[in-house]
């Protein structure tokens, strides 16, 4: 059964700003498996754009914002073996999900050079 569906779309110069910003900003949106990931990439700031939409995404998808403490760096978005994005939870976010009963998380990111996008489907 959905329990929700969240998307998100973001101007990838939003994300080029923060990385100049430096990496101590980076490291309170992203965890060190995904900034690992993204930095091997030739256009890094796309990876990284979509990974915050999907976050952003989550969060929409969960119906909660930010709301009780919920933090970026608590939702991380790695590629599997095949390349295909998937979600992990830490922290208060985990709880949540557990709280809700949610079992299964589906995500589709997708980037170019000006936006990136992220759909997630929770079910519960």
């Amino acid at each position: 059964m959905i329990f929700g569906i969240g998307t998100d779309i973001i101007e990838v110069v939003r994300i080029e700003n923060m990385i100049a910003r430096g990496r101590q900003y980076l490291d309170t949106i992203f965890t060190e498996k995904e900034i690992e990931y993204c930095e091997t990439k030739s256009r890094k700031s796309e990876h990284y754009a979509a990974r915050f939409a999907a976050k952003e995404a989550v969060l929409k998808a969960l119906g909660t914002g930010w709301r009780d403490g919920l933090a970026f760096s608590e939702i991380e978005v790695l590629n599997d073996e095949l390349g295909r994005p998937r979600v992990f939870l830490h922290g208060k976010v985990k709880e949540s999900f557990e709280h809700h009963q949610i079992k299964q998380t589906s995500v589709s990111l997708s980037h170019g050079r000006d936006c990136a996008i992220a759909v997630i489907i929770l079910e519960s």
